[in-house]
C-alpha cells in the first residue's frame, strides 16, 4: 500500500506543475509562476504539510481558495504573491475563527499552487483533494456549492492591496456574478477565499487525492521523457483516457468577455486522423470536442490538449496557430457526473442545450 502524501517538497513541484496543468483542461491559469513562488517559500524554510482527506478531523475549519479571473491575463499581469493570503485573513476576520486547513477550489492549473503557496505563507496544512478534479470557470461549479455549502461570506484581494468582502448573496450563482464584476474592476485577476467548511463535509464533497493525482501524473510524464517512452500514451494510461485526435491548429479565436477567455480552436487532423476536422470550444477551459462535426467528449469529462511530441499540456493562453497537438479525453470523477453536478457543470450549464452528456467511456 502506498504511503499517503504528507508534505510537498521542492522535488515534487515540477511534477505537480505538469500534472495540474494537464488536469486543468486548458484553464485554471499556468501553474509555472505559482510553482516558482512555492519554491521561494520553501527556500525561506517554510513547509507545505499535506493532510490526506480521510484523516481530516470532522470539526476542522477548512477554507477553499484560489485565483479568480481570466488565465490569459496572467501572461502580462504578474501577481504580487500574497493575494490569497490576504483574502484568507479577511475571511478569518469575517467569521471570527481561526482556520485549520486549506483546500484548492480546483486542482487544475495555477489554482493547484495557490493553496500550497498560501499554506506555506500562513503556516497551515493543505488537504489532499479539491472541489472539481479539474478546472471550471465559475465558483458555483465546485463540489462545495453543488452539494450544499454556501460560499458567502467570501473575500477577494488584488495585487494593489484592495480587499472586498461579499457577505450575503441569494445563492452562489449571485456570488459568482458579483465576484466576476469585482475581478474585472481589479484587472481580471484576484485571490479569493470563501466561507469555511467543516471537515466532515469536506470529506464527503471533495474530489479525493488530487494533489497526489497531479504529482503522480507529472512524474509519469517526466519518466516518459527520461526513458523515451510515448508521453501522450503515458497520460492516457495513467488517467484511463482516450486519444481523440492528433491535429494541427488551423484557426484560433480567443478573446476576453466578462472576465473569461472565450473562443474556439479549429483543427486539421494528421497521422491516423488525416482528413478529419476537429473543433474545441473553450471558456477558460476546453468544454466540448467535436470530430467531423460530431460531439465526442464534453464537460464535465476532461478535454485535454497536449503537445503531440512532448506530451506537455498547452493552456488556453499558450495556444498558437500551427501548433501540432494531441487531444485527449479523460473521465471526470463520479462526484462531477451526478444529476446534481450535471445541472451545474453539464453542457447545458454552458449554453449547449443541444448536447446531452454521455460518459466518455460509452460515447
Amino acid at each position: 500500500m502506498t504511503e499517503p502524501l504528507r508534505e510537498v517538497t521542492d522535488a515534487d513541484l515540477d511534477a505537480i506543475e505538469i500534472g495540474a496543468a494537464i488536469l486543468g483542461t486548458g484553464g485554471g491559469g499556468n501553474p509555472y509562476i505559482g510553482k516558482l513562488r512555492c519554491r521561494e517559500e520553501l527556500k525561506k524554510g517554510n513547509r507545505i504539510p499535506v493532510i490526506p482527506l480521510d484523516e481530516l478531523p470532522d470539526d476542522a475549519l477548512v477554507v477553499s481558495l484560489g485565483g479568480i479571473g481570466a488565465p490569459v491575463v496572467g501572461v502580462e499581469k504578474i501577481e504580487e504573491g500574497e493575494e490569497c493570503l490576504r483574502a484568507l485573513r479577511a475571511v478569518e476576520r469575517e467569521v471570527g475563527k481561526p482556520i485549520d486547513a486549506l483546500i484548492s477550489v480546483e486542482i487544475g492549473g495555477a489554482n493547484s499552487m495557490e493553496p500550497m503557496l498560501t499554506a506555506a505563507q500562513a503556516g497551515l496544512p493543505v488537504v489532499d483533494g479539491d472541489g472539481m478534479g479539474r478546472a471550471f470557470p465559475e465558483m458555483q461549479m465546485c463540489t462545495w456549492s453543488i452539494y450544499g455549502h454556501r460560499e458567502a461570506p467570501a473575500a477577494m484581494a488584488d495585487e494593489k492591496g484592495s480587499i472586498v468582502v461579499i457577505r450575503d448573496t441569494p445563492d452562489d450563482i449571485w456570488l459568482e456574478r458579483i465576484a466576476r464584476s469585482v475581478v474585472v474592476t481589479m484587472g481580471a485577476a484576484a485571490g479569493l477565499a470563501t466561507q469555511p467548511m467543516r471537515g466532515d463535509f469536506v470529506k464527503r464533497a471533495a474530489i479525493p487525492g488530487t494533489i497526489t493525482q497531479a504529482l503522480n501524473l507529472g512524474r509519469a510524464v517526466l519518466n516518459a521523457h527520461q526513458t523515451n517512452a510515448d508521453p501522450v500514451q503515458t497520460v492516457i494510461n495513467q488517467e484511463r483516457g482516450k486519444l481523440l485526435m492528433t491535429a494541427k491548429i488551423v484557426d484560433l479565436e480567443r478573446h476576453l468577455k466578462g472576465g473569461f477567455a472565450v473562443g474556439h480552436l479549429a483543427l486539421e487532423g494528421f497521422g491516423d486522423f488525416a482528413g478529419d476536422t476537429g473543433k474545441i470550444d473553450l471558456q477558460n477551459e476546453f468544454l466540448v470536442f467535436r470530430r467531423n462535426g460530431a460531439v465526442e467528449v464534453c464537460t464535465p469529462d476532461l478535454v485535454v490538449v497536449l503537445d503531440s511530441d512532448t506530451g506537455l499540456p498547452i493552456t488556453t493562453e499558450m495556444l498558437r496557430y500551427g501548433q501540432r497537438i494531441a487531444v485527449l479525453g479523460l473521465p471526470a470523477h463520479a462526484l462531477m457526473r451526478s444529476p446534481e453536478a450535471l445541472a451545474v457543470v453539464g453542457p447545458a450549464a454552458f449554453g449547449y442545450h443541444d448536447i446531452t452528456f454521455t460518459p466518455m467511456e460509452t460515447s
